[in-house]
């Protein structure tokens, strides 16, 4: 029986890896290969690097947690349940067994859709994170889109890095306190907008109402995600509406045994935010588990 089986081998997952590998305990990252982090072109906020691509932190997160010991394997958790000594996971025809499971799955981004049906993951102007990388789309020419109150938000932070934002809505947008916020600060509401058309050289734009096509440098889409908790949920871990994991100040759920950490558990989609949690939930486990002498 492993110590602790961590699912999902992005940021949180393989964080979680190294310490529980440097603490000397049995544990086991199984990795479907999906990783949110593994899209980003170049991270600015992760410190200590002026900037580094997403699938190169990601290469040398798993090769620190190998280097302790901790066993790194591609697959997928496809059912997970409780026992009286800890929970058993099926994975790739097989079973595993743990004391404890971390669970960091992350989550996914609705992309939009774009005219021709080319792949939204292929475009480097397609950004999801303001928090991650607005500073990069200084003083250009900026999209949001979505609805009125998910992309105002985001068009509204955008705001903090250049004078050029459009709102793009997916549909009629009313007159509202939050639309009268956006139009005080200079940000112009195109409602109906859409199909996104994409052309040579990452140039962007978004074809409107009335026909025409309005560019943009970056577009942001808020069009909602899809939080990876179901393995959770599914055992009677408590969440929010939209699936985000509930858990207490040691990165536990509601379900004994069961921790979560990254962005299952948090709104705050940030490279840091994952390493801090993988590091109190794998600390908090070790701390849990039997006295391990050498």
């Amino acid at each position: 029986m492993l110590d602790c089986l961590v699912i999902g081998g992005g940021p949180a997952g393989l964080a979680a890896a190294t310490y529980l590998g440097r603490y000397r305990r049995a544990a086991l990252v199984i990795d479907a290969g999906a990783s949110r982090a593994a899209k980003i072109p170049l991270t600015h906020n992760y410190a200590g690097f002026k900037g580094i691509a997403g699938p190169d932190l990601l290469a040398r997160l798993r090769e620190q947690a190998q280097m302790y010991g901790t066993q790194v394997q591609a697959g997928r958790v496809t059912s997970l349940r409780r026992t009286e000594n800890g929970f058993v996971a099926a994975a790739e025809g097989r079973e595993i067994e743990a004391q404890f499971v971390l669970l960091a799955t992350g989550l996914v981004d609705e992309p939009p859709k774009i005219e021709g049906g080319q792949d939204p993951d292929s475009i480097e102007a397609i950004r999801y994170c303001p928090i991650c990388d607005g500073y990069e789309a200084m003083d250009r020419k900026v999209g949001v889109l979505g609805s009125l109150t998910d992309a105002g938000k985001k068009a509204l932070f955008l705001r903090t890095y250049t004078r050029d934002v459009s709102l793009f809505g997916t549909g009629d947008i009313e007159h509202s306190a939050n639309s009268d916020k956006l139009i005080d600060a200079g940000i112009r509401i195109f409602p109906n907008a859409g199909p996104l058309v994409a052309s040579g050289n990452d140039q962007l734009s978004m074809r409107l109402e009335d026909g025409t096509e309005q560019r943009v440098d970056y577009l942001y889409p808020a069009l909602g995600c899809t939080v990876r908790s179901d393995l959770a949920l599914a055992l009677g871990a408590a969440g929010d509406d939209v699936g985000c994991l509930k858990v207490d100040g040691h990165q536990r759920t509601t379900v004994e045994g069961l921790y979560a950490a990254g962005d299952v558990v948090t709104d705050l989609h940030q490279l840091s935010v994952a390493i801090g949690h993988a590091a109190v939930a794998a600390t908090h486990i070790h701390n849990r588990l039997p006295f391990n002498p050498r």
